[in-house]
């Protein structure tokens, strides 16, 4: 109860945060403790990352994404950026101003993390493709899968005109997890 009725100073970072003292306390000794103990190494050695990845936003695959990447070996080694419709959100038009947010995000990955790649996950029933492109452009699979093999192809090819050393590795995923490679 004592810490509903706390009094602290305006600059109380637990009370900025909305927690309560003991919360905040026993966050912060936790993150000292883990420091302490050899916790957080890529913060504390400054390690690099091996990839940038970029996803779609869809909640249904956020899970299926995590474990894709585990199974490419890049557990805890890749930075993630997340636009609705992946490579879609970068190259379209139609989502103003994302594309210069991921060219952003992607300078400060090869700044900070040094990363060698990136890996572009787009979806199949993807609703920004939709949206972006028209219904009739993802009617099949054969039509959706044409659909995300160009975008990706652009999407790769810009990549390249902006950072050439950089690979670019590029899949669609299913609406069960399983994943295909897309030739960019």
């Amino acid at each position: 109860m004592r810490d509903a009725i706390h009094h602290h100073r305006t600059d109380c970072l637990g009370c900025q945060a909305g927690l309560g003292r003991r919360r905040f306390m026993g966050l912060a000794g936790g993150t000292g403790l883990a420091l302490l103990l050899g916790g957080f190494p890529r913060i504390v050695q400054g390690a690099s990352a091996k990839a940038l990845m970029l996803s779609c936003m869809d909640y249904r695959l956020i899970d299926d994404t995590v474990r894709f990447m585990d199974s490419q070996g890049l557990q805890n080694n890749y930075d993630h950026v997340v636009l609705a419709g992946a490579s879609l959100g970068v190259m379209s038009d139609k989502f103003a101003g994302w594309g210069d947010t991921f060219w952003q995000h992607l300078e400060i990955a090869i700044q900070l993390h040094h990363v060698e790649e990136v890996i572009a996950v787009d979806h199949r029933d993807c609703g920004a493709y939709r949206l972006a492109l028209g219904a009739d452009a993802v009617a099949s699979p054969e039509k959706e899968t044409s659909a995300h093999a160009e975008i990706l192809a652009d999407f790769s090819r810009a990549v390249k005109a902006r950072h050439g050393t950089l690979g670019v590795q590029a899949y669609l995923m299913a609406l069960d997890g399983s994943v295909e490679t897309i030739p960019v």
